[in-house]
């Protein structure tokens, strides 16, 4: 693929004469785009023949070619230039247009050039949030995912962390506990008899070692129902 002339693109450039600027009007200004100087501006166009031949610009629709024409004015500030091809009196095809302001002259952009401008923009500004997005993420086998703005951690460090007080629980609390844990004891009661046998059976067998038999045959007395 041919590489592109950066010469062919003439949306990013302009340029402007100071000295035609007070005499611009709708009969001057292409007189004014003619000028040699003027990059926007294509000599082998009909209006340079039309020119050194000295004719008027009526003799334009009866020749065939590269032209321009004044397609609007405003004057003093704004004019439309178009640069088209004539192929008959009556047949022409629009190749582009200019614009001039001010006294500056600019290649007015065509669709193909909004649209991929447009979208070179959008594509710019999703990969830059994509980017800074990134940035923030951060990843632990052991947590997983999560994000780390560090404007938090900022405000963190700036607010100063308050303490929560425990209040003291108030007597509907209480009471409600308590009455919880009266029923719960009512339908779930601690086996004391379990318990004592066990206590019961860990006495004999320390004395039955240390006291002998005689001992352990009085607590088992004792002990009995």
């Amino acid at each position: 693929m041919a590489a592109v002339d950066i010469r062919d693109n003439l949306l990013g450039i302009s340029w402007v004469d100071s000295s035609w600027i007070p005499i611009l009007n709708s009969g001057s200004v292409l007189d004014y785009f003619s000028e040699r100087s003027n990059p926007f501006y294509d000599r082998t166009c009909n209006n340079e023949v039309v020119k050194m031949q000295r004719l008027t610009l009526e003799h334009l629709n009866q020749m065939v070619g590269v032209e321009y024409i004044l397609l609007h004015a405003q004057e003093p500030i704004l004019f439309i230039i178009r640069k088209q091809q004539r192929q008959s009196p009556t047949q022409v095809i629009p190749l582009a247009d200019y614009y001039i302001i001010a006294g500056v002259i600019y290649q007015a952009p065509d669709l193909g050039s909004v649209i991929n401008s447009r979208v070179l923009t959008a594509v710019h500004g999703i990969q830059s949030a994509f980017d800074e997005a990134m940035s923030y993420c951060r990843y632990h086998p052991s947590k997983g995912y999560w994000w780390h703005f560090k404007d938090h951690e900022e405000q963190d460090k700036v607010k100063p962390k308050v303490k929560r007080k425990e209040e003291p629980s108030s007597i509907f609390q209480r009471q409600r506990v308590d009455a919880l844990l009266l029923d719960l004891r009512q339908k779930f009661p601690p086996k004391f008899v379990q318990v004592l046998e066990i206590l019961v059976f860990c006495i004999l067998l320390c004395f039955h070692k240390r006291k002998g038999m005689r001992h352990t045959v009085i607590l088992l007395t004792l002990a009995a129902p």
